[in-house]
């Protein structure tokens, strides 16, 4: 990340960048634990502009949100120094999402009561009207039916569909990626379980507990590398035959 610090902003994104405290405010965590995930090697260090003041930018608020993400799976900071040492230190904010959407599939359907106000801060960003409805349309967020100023959001999802808000796609056809990458999931899911229920079939309780804590990573990165590379062929075949086809 480069940092224009007469206008505070990312010169390569063009976002604009955050202090410490609005960085640990937008991960809704104190100053104290950033400083800390910074010693742990979590989190690289800020680009130091005028007066020595730190300026971070949307790939910290990635990872944040990614180490978020590995808590709620029960993760402790070791496994997750672990996880986060394994990542190329230069992934962008959009790698690390996807990287935070893998790991949160693995965890059990998580919808929660928020007000309006915290359903802006969860998501990062303001949210009008047509952006509500559209996550609506997606099954993230919904309307609580006791409280007129509150939603019922997934948390695992909410994330990865406020990104989608950007990407110029109809709504049916992101609904409609959806449903594919739900029914091939579930499929490798299923598989995988049981593949792995044959190994643990015999073994202790305490084996099959420290086989999945090391086994949990490793699949979610397996899955997302195996992803990464099957959609880029996918897209250079596309380009490749769209290039035949003008040129012939």
């Amino acid at each position: 990340m480069t940092t224009d610090t007469a206008s505070g902003t990312d010169s390569d994104t063009g976002e604009p960048t955050l202090t410490i405290d609005e960085l640990a405010a937008r991960a809704g965590i104190t100053v104290r634990t950033v400083r800390f995930y910074g010693t742990k090697g979590l989190l690289p260090p800020p680009v130091i502009g005028p007066r020595r003041v730190g300026h971070y930018g949307q790939q910290h608020v990635a990872r944040l949100a990614l180490i978020e993400e590995l808590q709620h799976q029960g993760m402790t900071l070791a496994a997750i120094e672990r996880y986060m040492e394994q990542l190329p230190p230069d992934l962008s904010h959009h790698d690390l999402a996807i990287h935070r959407a893998v790991v949160a599939s693995w965890a059990p359907d998580t919808v929660e009561t928020v007000s309006a106000e915290e359903l802006r801060r969860r998501a990062g960003r303001p949210l009008g009207a047509d952006d509500v409805e559209r996550l609506t349309a997606m099954g993230v967020v919904r309307p609580n039916a006791e409280d007129a100023d509150g939603y019922r959001v997934d948390a695992g999802l909410l994330r990865l569909a406020v990104q989608l808000l950007d990407v110029p796609l109809s709504q049916e056809a992101i609904l409609a990626a959806r449903k594919v990458l739900v029914a091939h999931s579930r499929a490798a899911a299923h598989e995988l379980s049981q593949l792995f229920r044959g190994e643990v079939a015999e073994r202790a309780e305490e084996d099959v507990k420290s086989l999945s804590a090391h086994m949990q990573p490793i699949v979610v990165q397996a899955l997302l590398t195996t992803f990464q590379r099957s959609l880029r062929d996918e897209v250079h075949q596309w380009l490749a035959a769209s290039e035949e086809g003008r040129s012939s």
